[in-house]
């Protein structure tokens, strides 16, 4: 039987784990530290630091090839397993590409698409240099190792370089700076490309964004049909510009001209595309899984006219309720996800819930009402 090996062991590699047990394949999960919602699914579990030899060595034995549930693992790392036979998707030289921003951006520029304005910055002297060029506001980032909004913060004036400074720079990532994107909605696509170069894009979706957390995503996106086909072919040209394998999250702008212009992407399942569990006829998922397999891709069309996921973020601190889901079970039609973490906390992505309906509204009402119910 084929084994799978997966860097991490959050809810990604979760959801990947299950969608491989249908598919008859089996994971091994590497992970940091013990008792991770994936490792719990699988007997292979390798526990150790990522850069151990010895670690590495136990978890490549397990795997037919590799994949990652996060851009966090160093290349280098993928690379020391390309070199030693085991296969790697996506590729060490695109997670080299895609997980410093900054090398990222680069790519994507240079493959002609349309990218905001950004540099590197060594020095808090060089974000104000930058800033009378670029304009204020900025936004400052960590070139490695930020989500969430984590690694990111607006800077508004001369004033906040500092601070922002300190604290982004106290990982040990060195920092870019970008102008700052007077967007009108923020949109993402899911985009998987198989080994053999052959890609297809899930629909343009609409993500709302609160604290530079997802909350609430909405499918299809309501764009014209024009601007939708341009949001779908940029996002299909940055995952060839950076080579990628599997299913890539792309992030993107609307502008208030109709105009579309790229953020961000992951090399991997994505946040935004967790609706296509239930709303798809392939999840992202699975696609992954074909996708790094050298399978042939599955279909990404909609099962009905709209479909809204709705992120559960933790209300409060305190381990998680074994009946934290039980009202909301009532809902009729609400889809209910939930990660398998122990402990909850303020903001933290605990789960999701995902509604199906004919009308965004009529799904986002239902979304809504199941996620209210739920006690986390």
């Amino acid at each position: 039987m084929t084994c799978i090996g997966i860097f991490g062991g959050g809810q990604l590699a979760q959801m990947l784990t299950q969608a491989a047990i249908a598919l008859g394949i089996e994971t091994a999960i590497f992970e940091r530290a013990p008792d991770s919602p994936a490792g719990r699914l699988t007997q292979r579990e390798v526990v150790g630091a990522w850069d151990d030899p010895a670690a590495l060595a136990r978890f490549a034995a397990h795997c037919d090839l590799v994949t990652l549930e996060n851009e966090f693992v160093d290349a280098a790392i993928l690379a020391r397993l390309e070199a030693q036979g085991t296969p790697v998707y996506p590729t060490a030289a695109t997670i080299a590409l895609v997980q410093d921003k900054l090398t990222q951006k680069t790519a994507i520029a240079a493959a002609g698409l349309d990218v905001p304005a950004f540099r590197g910055v060594a020095a808090p002297a060089e974000v104000l240099v930058a800033a009378a060029e670029l304009g204020w506001p900025l936004v400052l980032k960590a070139r490695r190792n930020g989500y969430d909004g984590y690694g990111n913060a607006t800077l508004h004036a001369p004033a906040d370089v500092a601070d922002a400074w300190q604290r982004l720079a106290r990982g040990g990532s060195p920092l870019l700076v970008e102008a700052w994107v007077p967007f009108a909605r923020e949109l993402a696509v899911m985009v998987v490309r198989g080994r053999d170069g052959a890609s297809c894009a899930y629909p343009v979706v609409e993500t709302v964004q609160q604290q530079h957390i997802c909350q609430l995503v909405r499918v299809p996106a309501p764009l014209p049909a024009a601007e939708a086909a341009a949001a779908t072919a940029l996002a299909v040209r940055a995952v060839e510009a950076v080579g990628g394998v599997g299913v890539f999250g792309v992030e993107l702008f609307e502008l208030p001209d109709g105009r579309v212009c790229f953020n961000e992407l992951a090399p991997r399942p994505h946040n935004s595309g967790h609706y296509t569990i239930e709303g798809c006829a392939t999840s992202q998922f699975e696609n992954h899984l074909r996708a790094v397999l050298g399978w042939p891709l599955g279909p990404v069309t909609l099962r009905a006219p709209a479909v809204v996921m709705l992120n559960l973020l933790g209300r409060c601190a305190g381990p998680v309720s074994p009946n934290a889901l039980r009202e909301a079970l009532a809902v009729p039609s609400a889809h209910l996800h939930l990660y398998g973490k122990r402990e909850s906390r303020l903001g933290r992505k605990m789960g999701h819930v995902t509604a199906l309906g004919a009308t965004l509204a009529e799904a986002e009402a239902v979304a809504r009402r199941a996620a209210d119910l739920v006690h986390i």
